[in-house]
């Protein structure tokens, strides 16, 4: 699935995942290939992106939302 990080000065992440966890509001939660459409806010936590060669890449954020559908994620962080 395509993902994209972006802060309000920056992009943080654009790329491909195989799985992404996320730091909730109400706990963390994982999206796969063919997650449900979502819209959620996020928490300060860490989000853990799984790249198709297995690379895992942590990024800290402050809170933000995330919108997913047919396979693509925005996130917008803090």
């Amino acid at each position: 699935m395509k993902i994209k990080i972006t802060k309000p000065d920056s992009t943080l992440f654009e790329g491909e995942a195989k799985l992404v966890q996320l730091p909730g509001v109400g706990g963390k939660f994982e999206i796969l290939e063919n997650h449900a459409p979502i819209i959620s806010a996020l928490a300060a936590g860490d989000i853990r992106i799984m790249t198709p060669d297995n690379a895992e890449q942590i990024f800290a954020i402050r809170g933000g939302v995330i919108k997913g559908q047919r396979n693509e994620l925005l996130v917008l962080v803090q």
